[in-house]
């Protein structure tokens, strides 16, 4: 029977794994070393700012086996979201690592790097057209939220990987990238079903996550066959079940049978998954259904700077009246500081709703809260001078039935306020429809080997 194996090392590059469960995979003789290097989950600071939520040093101590163990094997390296968010500069600071590691270790395989930047124009004339659709819940984009927009990426396909592929490239590094599309590029390039392919790619996305007990930082197996696909870890002490296989399908989805993605989507309303083994489990099923291409459009703009304070509360008096402080000390906070009205102070409790906030279905306050006073303003001076007038003013606000005169918040740590820089927002989380999968946007714009 045709067969394809998939080592995916770890969730995400950076997140480390056990050398050990890499040998394993690589024992087993794997086709392809695929891995995701970034996420939308850390927010979107890391996209509006150009940096990775991964350390280099991490990064490069992940990397490293996997280049070195493609080198010797002779097969390709498919990286996708390329520094965490997969824009230009996320892609350029991953490309030099690679670059870093080809040179201190004196070997070199063709590399590409393929970007994932769409043109503002681009998306400006599309929404002229009414091109544009809302993904999920996200409100209609407007003219001045995309003028906002400092950087702004697309979700990739297999496309550009099948291209990379097809012209010889041993290593791909790619920008931003639906999850699933480096893991199920080689399968696809060789004739496998798209709809196992793609749904063996969610599941390897994350590693090991879907094994029980699940980790994003160990490896997991993945082999297609003309008809199926297995999953299995290469820890000893993790095993795929069909519950936890099946869970972690349903990953970050709004429906459980219906998945879309660039292109097309993933229809899981005849697939079975069945226990193979203890440790290994065989999904079948599985269908690809095609759709209009369109690809997701990820785009983050500044908003302002950020100061946080972090304090604990202690005295039942104060917690029983918590809100009511708090609405008090907030007004006059902006009615004392000049040009406070252009910024923004919000506090978090934890321990009650700190969590959920409004959403919370049982605000039950405890005997201690855990409070973070966060101030928003159009600069950082601002923004500190309004946390600090909020944080003093509280730490000795006089409350009914107080008792001590002392300080009313317990500080973890000193300095107390801390400066938290620029903070970005999501400015663009929308559909646009994709010619051709969009090959005139993801373009090869490094090439090394």
């Amino acid at each position: 029977m045709k067969t394809l194996r998939v080592l995916s090392p770890t969730a995400i590059l950076g997140y480390g794994y056990p050398m050990e469960s890499f040998r394993r995979g690589l024992a087993a003789r794997p086709d392809v070393i695929a891995v995701d290097a970034g996420s939308i989950d850390p927010g979107p600071f890391y996209l509006g700012a150009g940096k990775s939520f991964t350390q280099a040093s991490a990064v490069k101590r992940d990397l490293r086996p996997i280049l070195q163990a493609a080198k010797e094997l002779g097969i390709p390296v498919l990286i996708g979201s390329a520094g965490g968010s997969g824009a230009r500069p996320h892609l350029d600071w991953l490309w030099d690592i690679v670059m870093d590691i080809y040179r201190e270790d004196q070997f070199r395989l063709k590399t590409a790097a393929v970007a994932a930047d769409i043109p503002k124009e681009e998306v400006q004339k599309a929404l002229a057209a009414g091109e544009i659709e809302p993904c999920g819940p996200a409100p209609p984009l407007t003219a001045a939220a995309l003028e906002s927009t400092q950087r702004l990426v697309a979700q990739m396909g297999t496309e550009p990987y099948l291209e990379a592929l097809n012209e010889g490239c041993q290593v791909v590094v790619a920008g931003r990238a639906y999850d699933p599309a480096p893991f199920a590029a080689l399968p696809i390039l060789h004739g496998f079903d798209p709809g196992l392919a793609l749904h063996m790619g969610k599941i390897l996305e994350c590693a090991a996550i879907a094994a029980d007990p699940g980790s994003g930082a160990d490896c997991m197996l993945g082999t297609i066959t003309t008809d199926s696909f297995r999953l299995e870890p290469l820890n000893a002490r993790r095993s795929c079940t069909r519950r936890s296989v099946a869970a972690h399908t349903l990953y970050e989805k709004s429906d459980p049978y219906l998945l879309p993605g660039p292109g097309g989507r993933l229809n899981l309303e005849q697939t079975v998954y069945s226990a193979v083994n203890e440790r290994v489990v065989e999904v079948r099923g599985t269908r690809f259904e095609p759709t209009p291409y369109k690809v997701k459009l990820e785009g983050a703009g500044l908003v302002g700077y950020r100061t946080i304070s972090i304090a604990g509360v202690r005295d039942p008096i104060m917690l029983e009246q918590l809100n009511a402080i708090l609405e008090d000390v907030r007004t006059h906070v902006f009615g004392q500081l000049e040009g406070a009205s252009a910024g923004e102070l919000n506090f978090r409790c934890y321990g009650r709703d700190g969590v959920m906030g409004s959403l919370e279905p049982e605000p039950v306050v405890g005997h201690e809260v855990g409070l973070v006073i966060e101030a928003t303003a159009p600069s950082q001076e601002q923004a500190s001078s309004l946390c600090g007038l909020a944080r003093s003013t509280l730490l000795h606000y006089g409350y009914p039935g107080r008792i001590s005169t002392a300080g009313n918040l317990a500080f973890p740590f000193s300095p107390s306020d801390v400066d938290c820089g620029p903070y970005y927002s999501f400015t663009v989380h929308h559909l646009l429809p994709a010619v051709d999968a969009g090959r005139r946007w993801f373009t090869v714009v490094k090439e090394v080997g």
